[in-house]
């Protein structure tokens, strides 16, 4: 099975969710973080962004010295030059490809767009940079111009295209036919960066490494512009579950690298956040723990030892006497008094609207002994 690359990008397009801000000590961080679970790449920032940025991308490459530390440029020589600054050996330099970004941000058209990456690919690699290419808006392009394109990224000496969805208008079904077809049109390293506008940007990342796909461009917790982008823990966890291909990354760091970008982006995980939620491996319904009590695959499919988690069993509303004998085992409770105490524990349940904490229960024991 190919080895997938997994490319984080959680310090650029991660921090470009609105009101999301990381100082240089949260950038490094996370760096830190992303380092030790074994991510392949990290787009550390926009280096054209000034000296602070500069700074912060330095921080980030010292922090991580086992991953690819990139920097996202436009395709200019001034971008360039700015990368260099940051002392960056890879770059990722970006330009339009779909004809209404073209329109509005090219005034020589297509030809402009070529020309930039005959130009400045070369002047980068020259400067002693691995360039790879972005095409930003790429799954609105027309098919023969997104060729060419393809064609001058090679003839340039870049060794890797990165297809954006920019605008998350794609399906899955769409995205791995594009991604066949590109795969059997080049030779080059081929990345996909999706955006979550239709909350399809994990499947169509999966998509798109079926298709044939070498790199997948994620962020930590779905972080980024708008709705955000494919969720790097779902994505790594993904490949290998779904067979689709090995990761290097490290699963049992997913969860500590969650809760530092959730603690720099000010942002709290959801509960039911696949991988990393509080409630990832956590249950209630009575019918589930019932089989779980018994073999733990009948309701989960991921081990949460894998992630260095543990299954928690709650009472609520669903509950049923399995869980509660469970729960109860040891405490003396007369099998005769549990169908009433489950009775008032649903009942309490419904009322609290919440699982019923350790303390209730006690108390709800001790009714039912009146």
């Amino acid at each position: 099975m190919p080895t997938i690359s997994i490319n984080d990008t959680t310090l650029r397009d991660g921090e470009q969710t609105p009101g999301i801000a990381f100082t240089t000590d949260e950038k490094a961080a996370i760096a830190a973080a992303l380092d030790a679970a074994l991510v392949d790449e990290i787009e550390a920032g926009t280096p054209a962004m000034g000296d602070a940025e500069v700074e912060a991308i330095a921080a980030a490459m010292a922090s991580a010295p086992n991953a690819r530390v990139a920097a996202w440029c436009r395709m200019t020589e001034a971008d360039v030059a700015a990368a260099l600054r940051a002392g960056v050996r890879y770059a990722n330099l970006s330009v339009s490809v779909s004809d209404r970004q073209i329109a509005a941000k090219y005034p020589g058209g297509r030809q402009e767009v070529l020309d930039r990456i005959a130009r400045v690919v070369p002047l980068a690699l020259d400067a002693g940079l691995t360039v790879s290419v972005g095409g930003e808006d790429s799954s609105r392009a027309d098919e023969d111009f997104l060729y060419r394109v393809l064609d001058a990224i090679a003839a340039a000496g870049a060794y890797r295209f990165r297809f954006a969805d920019t605008l998350g208008v794609l399906s899955p079904f769409a995205t791995e036919t594009t991604f066949r077809a590109l795969r059997a049109r080049t030779d080059l390293a081929l990345e996909f960066h999706g955006h979550d506008d239709l909350g399809l940007a994990t499947a169509n990342t999966l998509a798109a490494l079926q298709g044939g796909a070498t790199h997948a461009s994620v962020v930590v917790l779905g972080l980024g512009e708008r709705a955000g982008n494919a969720a790097l823990e779902q994505v790594a966890v993904a490949i290998p579950r779904l067979g689709m291909g090995s990761v290097r990354t490290v699963m049992h760091e997913l969860t500590n690298l969650a809760d530092v970008v959730a603690a720099a982006a000010r942002r709290p995980i959801p509960q039911g956040q696949p991988i990393v939620g509080d409630t990832a491996f956590t249950h209630e319904s009575g019918i589930h723990v019932s089989g779980l009590l018994r073999d733990p695959g009948t309701y989960e499919a991921l081990d949460p030892a894998l992630f260095g988690r543990e299954r928690r069993i709650l009472l609520g509303k669903h509950s049923g006497s399995a869980s509660l004998r469970d729960v109860l085992a040891g405490m003396n409770v007369p099998p005769a008094a549990l169908p009433d105490l489950l009775s008032r524990l649903r009942a309490h349940a419904e009322r609290v609207k919440r699982s019923v904490t350790p303390d209730e229960l006690v108390a709800l024991l001790a009714v039912a002994a009146e």
